[in-house]
């Protein structure tokens, strides 16, 4: 079992911008296509959550399942979720349900964003 830790959202992390018109297109220019990741730090830091110690997608842990890819956390709210490689794409349903855009990798080592509203990664 991989010992990994789960994180919340610090307050104040970031305000979610009047959105742009989508392209559909993958960009890294984050600051002239979408405000959402301009405002959101890339440095955004979580904080220890009600897991303790344990990184995990929260949706497949309450469907008492443990089969994720790699897990990502929403910079509006700190949920937890698996990525699209995983079964049950926990991630992108939380933006789907929430209208929370972006979210960034909770893997150690990465500080990559993403906004799902206009397909950008910054």
């Amino acid at each position: 079992m991989v010992d990994v830790q789960l994180f919340r959202r610090v307050t104040g992390l970031g305000r979610r911008s009047s959105r742009t018109p989508t392209t559909g297109q993958p960009t890294t220019d984050a600051g002239a296509r979408c405000p959402e990741l301009a405002s959101f730090p890339l440095d955004a830091r979580p904080l220890p959550g009600p897991h303790g110690d344990r990184l995990c997608c929260e949706g497949c842990t309450a469907l008492g399942e443990r089969n994720w890819a790699h897990l990502r956390m929403c910079l509006d709210c700190g949920y937890i979720g698996c990525c699209d490689s995983s079964p049950r794409r926990h991630a992108t349903a939380h933006f789907h349900e929430s209208g929370h855009p972006v979210m960034r990798s909770a893997e150690p080592g990465e500080s990559w964003r993403w906004c799902y509203a206009h397909h950008v990664v910054g």
